[in-house]
């Protein structure tokens, strides 16, 4: 029969595609995860590897039973949720990942809404970007994410997402982009998100922005603007009232998330969490500009 274990290591493997990747994430080390992958094929009863010195890539067996993995995998989130459902309260540790504008204003009166539960909440900042493999490998059990207008999603099939809310993007300092298209500009570090929202905001006002300040942290960006250092795109989350700062809403959105593994979604600590922050309805006020 074959082992989950072994087929949860497998399909990582196919994600991160080097051994030395799968060790990382999962915690083993590289020779654990090569025999645990050598019994699995002894298992299998066929070659679900190749091996070229170093190198590792999946045979056409391997790939398939990488697909079936998928399944088996979802449906033992299925059943482990479907379990959950039959306790009478909710307990035990809650991972929770979050990005940091998300972390400061949304998070704490869920977390203690969770809390109140029997919940243990343990939060981790995390990129969006690094939300799937995290999930993936049971480092998380819920993630808070956000997507761009002009940015793709960046969660893969492992993960299932339910939108909670959208917010505009604000531009400081300025009426409009075209208003902008000679000013210095302050953006995020290139790779994240709002790095590519901004680049590509700007290609569709028909400029390219100069970009003098490379600034991830939003209450530093708001104090470079209001010391007229550049401008910058600000998500409403972060417009936290800032002397010297005007801001004015562009037609650009940022839609924020629920990021669970796929089959998962039923779990009650899911469910409570999502309710936590369904109820959380003054954000709005608390981080309107002025």
């Amino acid at each position: 029969m074959l082992d989950p274990r072994k087929l949860r290591l497998l399909r990582e493997l196919a994600a991160r595609k080097t051994i030395a990747a799968v060790a990382e994430a999962m915690a083993f080390t590289p020779s654990a995860v090569s025999q645990q992958l050598a019994a699995l094929e002894r298992e299998a009863g066929v070659p679900l590897l190749e091996r070229t010195g170093r190198t590792v890539t999946m045979t056409p067996a391997g790939h398939l039973l990488v697909e079936h993995a998928r399944a088996v995998l979802e449906q033992l989130d299925r059943a482990s949720a479907a379990m959950a459902a039959t306790k009478t309260h909710l307990s035990g540790p809650f991972r929770i990942g979050a990005f940091p504008t998300a972390a400061r204003t949304l998070l704490p009166p869920a977390l203690r809404e969770l809390a109140r539960q029997g919940l243990e909440p343990m939060v981790d900042e995390i990129d969006p970007a690094d939300v799937s493999a995290a999930l993936r490998a049971g480092e998380l059990d819920v993630a808070l994410v956000h997507e761009y207008d002009f940015v793709p999603a960046v969660t893969d099939g492992s993960v299932e997402t339910e939108a909670l809310f959208t917010e505009p993007i604000y531009l400081t300092n300025r009426p409009s982009l075209d208003a902008a298209r000679d000013d210095a500009w302050i953006l995020s570090k290139p790779g994240t998100l709002c790095h590519t929202m901004a680049i590509r905001a700007c290609q569709a006002a028909g400029f390219e922005p100069r970009v003098a300040h490379h600034v991830d942290d939003f209450d530093a960006v708001l104090a470079f603007a209001a010391h007229g250092l550049g401008v910058a795109l600000i998500p409403k989350l972060a417009a936290r009232p800032h002397r010297g700062v005007t801001l004015t809403a562009l037609p650009i959105s940022r839609r924020t998330l629920m990021a669970f593994r796929r089959g998962y979604g039923e779990h009650p600590a899911i469910r409570a969490f999502h309710d936590s922050m369904a109820s959380i309805t003054d954000w709005e006020a608390e981080v309107s500009p002025s």
